[in-house]
């Protein structure tokens, strides 16, 4: 279960000095100058993860004009970085004040490449997955991390095209298990918030345009892959932006009703992750 390999690995004494240090990488928004909490150095028992990943041929952000051309995703600036770092602080910031989890002030993001980081954190979080395509290696990796009790929450991406590319990646990750609509009595809508009235959560950007999505995604949908015993493995936002609910919450020109949603999803899959 998710939380034994928290308990066993994240908090692991003897473990800890095989995770990667703490390190900030260039954002993909365009803002550069978050500041660093005052207690970033704290440890804590729980850790926003954000996974790294390679850019699809057709990503969105393959290419970044902010950054002048095509950057080392290895580096930060690509699709990965949308979000971060200020969607996975504000995030942790939350979760310390609605739960009784003590959640490190800033994130991790994990690279898949980096020998066997990815088993220290038992929770991870990828937006841009319209934008995500992954190597067998990669692919292997992860696969076996979410076997092995792992989560992944998905987010923000929008219409055929987009869940086209994600599904390319997908796949080879999982390719003899389902994507399936996660059904409504399911536990990870329960287990914090009763989330039955769940709409879609739209990204700041879409606000700003008058409207709540792209590429024809209008309809919320909340899907995911399970392993043999019934434990959610992966969560898919499809047709939902959750990481701007929690980056722009503190934005008065984003409204609160989806910052609240967004919010209450979060926790509900942590509080999942950890007790499954």
């Amino acid at each position: 279960m998710a939380w034994i390999l928290g308990a066993g690995i994240v908090s692991g004494v003897a473990l800890y000095a095989y995770q990667r240090e703490f390190r900030v990488y260039r954002s993909l928004e365009p803002y550069d100058d978050i500041a660093l909490p005052a207690d970033y150095k704290v440890p804590g028992e729980w850790i926003f993860a954000r996974l790294m990943y390679p850019p699809h041929p057709r990503a969105r952000f393959s290419r970044p004009f902010r950054f002048g051309g095509a950057v080392d995703w290895r580096n930060g600036g690509t699709s990965w970085a949308q979000d971060y770092p200020r969607a996975d602080r504000h995030f942790a910031q939350v979760l310390r004040r609605l739960t009784r989890i003590q959640s490190r002030s800033v994130e991790q993001p994990v690279n898949l490449d980096d020998e066997d980081d990815v088993y220290n954190w038992p929770w991870l979080c990828a937006g841009e997955m319209g934008d995500w395509i992954l190597n067998a290696t990669q692919a292997a990796k992860l696969r076996d991390y979410l076997l092995h009790g792992g989560f992944l929450m998905l987010d923000d991406f929008w219409g055929t095209e987009e869940w086209n590319r994600f599904e390319e990646t997908m796949k080879v990750i999982f390719p003899d298990r389902p994507i399936v609509e996660i059904a409504n009595e399911d536990p990870i809508f329960h287990n914090v918030y009763d989330l039955d009235d769940r709409y879609q959560v739209p990204g700041q950007w879409a606000l700003m345009r008058g409207t709540t999505y792209r590429n024809g995604g209008s309809t919320a949908y909340w899907r995911g892959i399970y392993d043999d015993r019934g434990r959610l493995m992966v969560a898919m936002n499809f047709n939902s932006d959750v990481g701007d609910s929690w980056e722009w919450a503190d934005d008065p020109r984003y409204d609160e009703k989806y910052s609240a949603l967004g919010i209450r999803i979060g926790i509900n899959y942590v509080l999942y992750s950890l007790t499954h």
